[in-house]
């Protein structure tokens, strides 16, 4: 009985730290009131976080935990591919993919799944939120259900709703054989349906609703106020997709940009944020410096500026501090990180609690260049792709 309880107070505290950066991820960037506004709309949708691990949602809507049958503790936190299934079409998926690779808008039909198992076809209309430095903040996803009514057409452009079952099969295959189902996939035609030109109004009215009231609510001023009293530098924003990718990366571990002043950090991990105890927007546009204290060897400081004046690679053992002043030993990995063009486009460093194991057994060198490797494989990637560079134009 006793054990039981400690498990359910560790769940408890475990759900509450995993919480507070989905809560913060609204709060930080719009009024604390922008939860109970979004609450009052009858629209279905949800808000996802680009730069926070996984690409989670962070809101979903009264109308949408309807429609889906979900609670809302069971999607916030939760990546949208929970309510896909063996019937959502794969390329379906890779066109949502590339489209918040390149931050861009996309209206498309889809077959996703409610909790109880069943298939629905949605019109599912994405956008991204921009912030007022010109940085993706969140990912809007507006879904309203298709008319069931309105079959997809086939090439011929002949709508076989009225048609009954087995005659509607006949005729798919016979003037669409591409209707088997190469990938193994099974795409359940019957189940996806093609959206009329008012349910797609709906959804692009609804999003551009949704938008204005976040565009009301953010902070700008709040923003740009503390920006001011911290002295913080404006950071370039990176590109959703290089977010998503480092997000994946488990290890502890910042980037830096070596082209602002005072190489400021522009990517923490959650895990950098579970050891030191700060948020994420506490510690975006500072300098790694604020991690010292009185006992952090200034030898081993100067080591590392040398490095980076050099360009090379740096390990060193510091004592640093965390948000509640507790302190621990840094095991810290230093490398730069090139571009697909060879130049330097951030620094990487790795940060290892010296007392923390590794449950597969790997030193803590291994960890440190398996997390570079993995930096540099998603930076070299993303500008080598067809997508957008992973930072804005100066334009």
């Amino acid at each position: 009985m006793v054990a039981l309880k400690l498990r359910a107070i560790a769940r408890h505290k475990f759900s509450s730290a995993m919480m507070d950066p989905l809560t913060e991820s609204l709060t930080v960037n719009y009024s604390d009131s922008i939860v109970e506004v979004l609450d009052d709309l009858a629209d279905s949708f949800l808000i996802t976080d680009p730069a926070i691990a996984g690409h989670p949602i962070v809101f979903a809507s009264r109308g949408f935990l309807s429609m889906s049958g979900y609670r809302k503790d069971e999607v916030i936190g939760r990546n949208g591919r929970i309510f896909q299934g063996p019937g959502t079409d794969r390329r379906s998926v890779m066109e949502i993919r590339e489209a918040i690779r390149g931050e861009r808008e996309v209206q498309i039909s889809l077959l996703n799944y409610r909790k109880d198992g069943t298939p629905h076809s949605i019109l599912f209309h994405m956008c991204p939120v921009v912030g007022g430095e010109g940085r993706v903040l969140h990912f809007l996803a507006v879904q309203v259900p298709i008319n069931a009514r309105r079959l997809r057409s086939e090439r011929s452009g002949t709508v076989f709703g009225a048609c009954r079952g087995e005659v509607r099969e006949e005729l798919r295959l016979r003037f669409d054989p591409s209707f088997v189902d190469t990938d193994n996939r099974g795409l359940e035609a019957e189940e996806l349906r093609e959206a009329s030109d008012l349910e797609k109004q709906k959804a692009t009215n609804a999003a551009k609703n949704i938008l204005s009231i976040l565009n009301y609510y953010r902070k700008h001023t709040d923003r740009a106020f503390c920006r001011k009293r911290y002295g913080l530098p404006s950071i370039a924003p990176l590109n959703s997709s290089l977010n998503i990718s480092l997000g994946r990366i488990k290890q502890s571990f910042v980037l830096t940009d070596p082209s602002l002043p005072d190489m400021p950090i522009v990517y923490a991990s959650d895990a950098f944020l579970s050891l030191t105890g700060y948020s994420r927007h506490e510690v975006l546009g500072r300098n790694c410096r604020f991690l010292n204290g009185p006992g952090t060897d200034v030898a081993a400081l100067h080591q590392i500026k040398d490095s980076i004046r050099a360009e090379q690679t740096c390990a060193v053992r510091l004592l640093n501090y965390r948000k509640d002043q507790s302190s621990f030993w840094n095991l810290l990995h230093i490398s730069p990180v090139r571009n697909a063009t060879g130049k330097i486009a951030f620094y990487v460093g790795v940060q290892i609690n010296e007392i923390s194991k590794d449950g597969l057994g790997l030193s803590p060198q291994m960890r440190q260049l398996s997390a570079v490797a993995a930096v540099k494989v998603a930076v070299r990637s993303l500008s080598a792709g067809p997508g957008p560079s992973s930072r804005p134009s100066s334009s």
